[in-house]
């Protein structure tokens, strides 16, 4: 029986497709990339994303090509990229930022013109439809993870077509995984309950400030540090997940290690809470989305996706981002996700194709706080006590819904 077959299948049913299980999303991610672009393709992805994960497209010998944003949401504009890069590219890799839909059936249409492949990474985005249509199941593959939606920190799935696919796919990974450890195994078990406890008991502000004063986080900012000799001599050995583990397993060290049954108990436990999460998303997401901070893109998504979608994070659009990210900790608000600077300005020309128009990009990127949905109405209350102001772009973007409402209690 293959790996993780039991838990594969539970998301298979989900979504309708084969499904091969992983460690982690990042692992899925290369996977898909390893099998459906050869090295040295081209690959169109937005600037506004993970680190890892430009460091997982150049693990698989793939050159990274910053595409333009919208300004409101951060995913891929098809309509803003130039016919000069449509021509030159190979592939094209989703965000699906916070949980908010890529633009998936104009780029599905935009591949297929093109017969290059679309691979979604739908890590943030589990339980989001477009048109009746689940996320991961319009392109070749689609990589999803656990450890966002229902807090596993561990587990992930390629989504793929058929059943041939998945079985070579199986294959692949297998040869990528490296034995676990029982102790490894019972890290991963406890890390969500201790989450769970930090947070139960009111110790998030004083655990996060602890940790950054021993220097237990591995991100001193928003983003790794880059070391670009070190990055470059990677690239030697590339296509290599092993040349760039130092920067793919920053935050996940486990991220390909075959867990054991315990681990995989887990998972199962916590999947069989999948849709109750996904509901009180949708609550947060709604009360969110009331708020002045709101990204405009919620309220139009809404509209057209028949109610709230079950979002990751909720993108509230902040003045003074950065020194608010560090007032609210004083709240027991600690903010991830925050993707800033783009791909493009961290990681420079020597390591990604920078954006024709990085305009848009860098101020979502700079003015975004992505807010947990399950926190809404804690949130809420800090940003009215912090007294944030709602950000809007120097230039004028047109919008659905152009006039924010008020925020909750004013």
């Amino acid at each position: 029986m293959p790996y993780g077959s039991r838990l594969a299948a539970t998301m298979a049913r989900r979504l309708g497709r084969e499904c091969v299980y992983t460690p982690s999303a990042r692992l899925a991610l290369y996977l898909a990339l390893r099998r459906w672009c050869r090295p040295g393709a081209r690959v169109l992805m937005s600037p506004v994303n993970d680190d890892v994960i430009l460091f997982v497209v150049l693990a698989a010998g793939l050159r990274p090509v910053q595409a333009p944003v919208s300004v409101w949401d951060g995913n891929i504009d098809p309509a803003a990229v130039p016919d000069s890069t449509w021509r030159s590219v190979d592939a094209v890799l989703t965000t699906n930022l916070y949980g908010l839909p890529d633009r998936v059936v104009e780029l599905r249409r935009r591949c297929e013109e093109l017969g290059i492949p679309l691979i979604e990474d739908a890590a943030h985005a589990i339980g989001t439809h477009v048109d009746g249509q689940p996320i991961g199941t319009f392109g070749k593959a689609a990589a999803f993870s656990l450890s966002k939606h229902v807090a596993a920190m561990a587990g992930g799935f390629l989504a793929v077509e058929d059943a041939h696919t998945r079985r070579e796919l199986e294959l692949l990974r297998d040869d990528l995984l490296v034995p676990g450890r029982l102790a490894g195994d019972l890290a991963t078990a406890l890390r969500p309950l201790a989450r769970s406890a930090v947070r139960t008991l009111h110790l998030v502000r004083p655990t996060w400030r602890t940790m950054q004063r021993l220097g237990l986080l591995e991100r001193d900012d928003f983003r790794m540090p880059l070391h670009a000799p070190r990055l470059a001599v990677s690239a030697l050995d590339g296509p290599s997940l092993t040349a760039y583990e130092p920067w793919v397993r920053v935050d996940l060290h486990d991220f390909r290690s075959r867990h054991g049954a315990l681990v995989r108990g887990q998972l199962s436990l916590r999947m069989a809470l999948l849709d109750g999460n996904l509901a009180r998303r949708r609550a947060g997401v709604s009360v969110l989305s009331g708020t002045a901070w709101a990204s405009p893109a919620l309220r139009d998504r809404a509209a057209t996706h028949d109610g709230p979608l079950p979002l990751f994070r909720v993108p509230l659009l902040v003045r003074d981002r950065d020194a608010l990210v560090e007032r609210l900790v004083r709240h027991g608000v600690v903010s991830g996700y925050i993707y800033d600077p783009p791909l493009d300005d961290y990681a420079g020309a020597e390591f990604a194709d920078p954006s024709p128009d990085p305009t848009a990009a860098r101020w979502f990127a700079s003015h975004v706080l992505p807010a947990d949905p399950l926190l809404a109405l804690k949130i809420t209350n800090a940003l009215t006590r912090e007294q944030a102001t709602t950000a809007h772009p120097s230039t004028p973007t047109p919008v659905p819904d152009a006039t924010p409402p008020t925020p909750l209690g004013q």
